[in-house]
């Protein structure tokens, strides 16, 4: 989907002080008062297990009950919806199920609670890199609920069957071995490859990851933009390149995360770049995945050596302008306790943010994935963390969406959008 146009009338000013308090209508960081129903605002929940978890706390909070208020399955409408009620300081949405990169934007428009630290009792023992997701200029604004790294889902069945031991490290290899299952017969009708290519989020972190893994970055550690070089020219001309050629199959220009998986999971692909939450929906055994047990995961490839995800997951935040906040950060401790998080992996296969889950023997057993994935995030990089991010992200996929599609040249797309980054982000 592409990004819908209004995101350019969002507002941009943000709060004059550094100390996280609210604007009218806000809440100044430890006010987390008030008890009684609070509303979780949350993008499609495809796994189908968010409401057993809200269950489980209902049934202990009768009279604190949370309400899913189910959002698209766009990342971007979801967003947008998110920023819309807070415009319009609405109390309708309580705790925001937010995408780990809009943690800043949502923190300086004053749009979230700055939580104190001490009401989260067990940020020390989550993955690091999950934990400054959920943070602004160092205060906390979120608690980390889930974490994803990208992940190379592929068929070890049909590999085998062509001679191939061992999954691809780069990009050459992958389409080396992509020749070989290619010319079997059991591959008929197959493509090589695919990850998301839409106009959404998804391209934003299909882009970065091909820049990444090439050596590339987009913004610099100086928090200025640097896509205009020759390492990131060679991320997009890689994906450019597979579309020409066919490697990537021309209908995965439309896929974002569920279409990929479906092309997938029907066996139309060999190998798939997506998120963790796959693995368990690819083995499912009642007749939605042709590719049950016949797949298997290994780290993303890149041009010379292992890849370099985009870090994803997402965090629970608490709008400014809701009601009962005490109830919010109860329930969102809940939720992001070992117990519910273990829970919600075995049902969902989400990436925990809880570092002693990737070490568990059971769910080892039961989620081989777990040690590339925990790898995968530890080497991940973040997406821009800027506060203008859905300008950001909005420039980054148009700048690749012409670029895969053959209006732009890779060369003066990363030009353009070098620029074009350059007026967005400001010290």
């Amino acid at each position: 989907m592409a990004v819908a146009g209004s995101l350019a009338l969002l507002a941009t000013a943000c709060g004059s002080g550094d100390d996280g308090n609210s604007s009218s209508g806000g809440s100044s960081a430890g006010s987390l008062d008030g008890r009684g129903p609070i509303t979780l605002a949350s993008g499609k929940d495809t796994s189908g297990n968010l409401q057993n978890q809200l269950n489980a706390w209902n049934a202990a909070h009768p009279n604190e009950k949370v309400e899913l208020k189910e959002l698209p399955e766009d990342a971007d409408a979801q967003r947008q919806q998110m920023v819309q009620n807070a415009q319009a300081q609405s109390d309708s949405y309580s705790v925001l199920v937010m995408d780990v990169v809009w943690t800043s934007e949502f923190a300086a428009n004053q749009w979230i609670t700055q939580i104190p630290e001490d009401k989260v009792p067990d940020l020390g023992k989550l993955l690091p890199a999950t934990v400054e997701t959920a943070k602004y200029r160092d205060k906390l604004y979120a608690v980390p609920m889930t974490s994803d790294g990208g992940l190379l889902y592929y068929r070890n069945d049909l590999l085998k069957q062509a001679g191939v031991a061992e999954a691809p490290k780069t990009w050459d290899e992958m389409k080396a071995a992509c020749t070989k299952v290619l010319a079997l017969p059991a591959a008929k009708g197959m493509s090589c490859y695919s990850g998301q290519f839409e106009k959404y989020e998804g391209l934003t972190v299909n882009f970065s990851e091909a820049v990444n893994s090439a050596g590339g970055e987009i913004v610099g550690k100086d928090g200025k933009p640097n896509v205009n070089t020759p390492e990131a020219k060679a991320g997009l001309e890689e994906l450019v390149n597979d579309f020409k050629t066919g490697v990537i199959p021309k209908a995965a220009i439309t896929y974002k995360e569920e279409e990929s998986r479906r092309a997938f999971q029907d066996g139309k692909l060999v190998f798939l770049r997506n998120w963790p939450y796959v693995y368990a929906l690819a083995n499912k055994t009642d007749g939605s995945s042709k590719v049950a047990g016949k797949f298997a995961v290994a780290p993303l490839p890149g041009k010379t050596g292992a890849g370099v995800s985009s870090l994803g997951g997402h965090d629970y935040a608490i709008s400014s302008f809701a009601k009962n906040k005490a109830t919010a950060i109860d329930f969102i401790n809940f939720m992001a306790s070992e117990e519910r998080q273990k829970a919600n992996v075995e049902k969902t296969s989400q990436a925990p943010t809880w570092a002693s889950l990737y070490d568990d023997a059971g769910l080892n057993k039961q989620f081989p994935y777990l040690a590339p994935l925990k790898a995968s995030i530890q080497n991940a990089q973040p997406r821009p963390r800027v506060v203008k991010y859905g300008d950001v992200t909005a420039a980054i996929q148009q700048a690749a969406y012409d670029s895969l599609s053959g209006k732009t040249q890779p060369d003066q797309a990363l030009s353009d959008l070098q620029t074009k980054l350059q007026s967005l982000i400001t010290q």
